[in-house]
């Protein structure tokens, strides 16, 4: 006999989301462990430990009103991901991220002000390719980020990023609220982000330097 764990389409499309983010913890954990035995380079973590972020942020926010504590959800299923619950919900940013924030501070330089600005990066990139191309959309994620860009000290004023933000927010500023950005602005848009991020990144010092 089947048994069905839904009754309707919004039922399915809950159930389908718990297994999404089930999926997403799960991998979460195995890339943490196999960074912590050198089984990947640091490159192909981080690269991989953005995306998962990225997509858990997103999946957590759809399912905030169903899914309130993500640490209860874990326990809920037995997941046993005490490195995944670290990554994703404590920290939100990749462990080679955090060195070089500890890095970072040293210098004068906050590390929680170093993952700001990488949330918020990530964040902008992100809601782009979920076609969130409104105004009132893309501009306030766009001022926090230019906002904890001009937090940092290790900075300098003509910041790649710094510059190609104020421009972005300036433009919008002349838009209206329900105006949207053309499929070929939010494609320049993510661009200058995504130069704008490794820039950023590459600024950062090395941990151990």
């Amino acid at each position: 006999m089947e048994v069905k764990l839904w009754n309707d389409k919004r039922e399915r499309e809950m159930y389908d989301n718990f297994a999404e983010l089930y999926a997403i913890i799960k991998a979460t954990e195995r890339l943490e462990k196999a960074y912590v035995r050198d089984i990947i380079t640091p490159q192909e973590y981080e690269i991989e430990c953005q995306k998962l972020i990225a997509h858990f942020k997103t999946l957590a926010s759809t399912l905030k009103d169903t899914v309130p504590s993500i640490e209860r959800f874990a326990d809920t299923y037995r997941m046993e991901c005490p490195a995944a619950i670290n990554r994703l919900v404590v920290s939100g940013v990749p462990a080679t991220v955090e060195h070089r924030a500890i890095a970072a501070a040293g210098t004068s330089t906050s590390a929680a002000v170093v993952a700001e600005c990488v949330q918020n990066f990530i964040t902008s990139m992100d809601s782009l390719k979920l076609n969130m191309v409104a105004v009132d959309q893309v501009h306030p994620l766009l001022s926090d980020l230019y906002g904890s860009l001009n937090k940092l000290t290790i900075l300098p004023p003509d910041f790649e990023g710094k510059i190609k933000m104020k421009d972005w927010i300036a433009r919008l500023s002349k838009m209206g609220a329900a105006d949207e950005l053309t499929e070929q602005q939010a494609r320049q848009l993510h661009f200058d982000l995504e130069s704008s991020y490794n820039s950023f990144m590459a600024a950062l010092p090395n941990a151990g330097t």
